[in-house]
């Protein structure tokens, strides 16, 4: 079994920066791809980032790339997503997820409870 705990989330003035965690533990999460995706209310789950196990792929939407950055520190059994350049269209409860390389949301095994980003214009 594999748990996911978010934190890092809060409000931010556009323009500003956040940067989100997910520990993870279990006893195989660290052969897991991770991933972050983001749902606004009245939205459907979007993906937004995600990164290889050994973390030497990442693959970004088009919509944050250049602004997001995700990162994992497998020491810590830590992923990071560091949000610059916020907009309000960013606003959602961001999920981590672990399981399988992929953009899509459906293919992931494991998910965190989620951590809420305002952004205020």
């Amino acid at each position: 079994q594999v748990q996911l705990v978010e934190s890092g989330g809060g409000l931010v003035q556009a323009g500003g920066s956040l940067r989100l965690s997910c520990a993870a533990s279990g006893r195989t999460v660290s052969r897991n791809a991770m991933g972050w995706f983001r749902q606004a209310p009245g939205k459907e789950r979007e993906f937004v980032a995600t990164i290889t196990w050994r973390g030497t792929i990442t693959d970004y939407a088009d919509s944050v790339k250049g602004r997001f950055t995700i990162s994992r520190d497998t020491a810590k059994n830590t992923v990071y997503l560091q949000m610059n350049s916020l907009e309000p269209e960013d606003a959602a409860v961001y999920y981590c997820a672990a399981g399988p390389y992929s953009t899509s949301w459906s293919l992931y095994d494991y998910w965190g409870q989620g951590t809420q980003v305002t952004v205020s214009s």
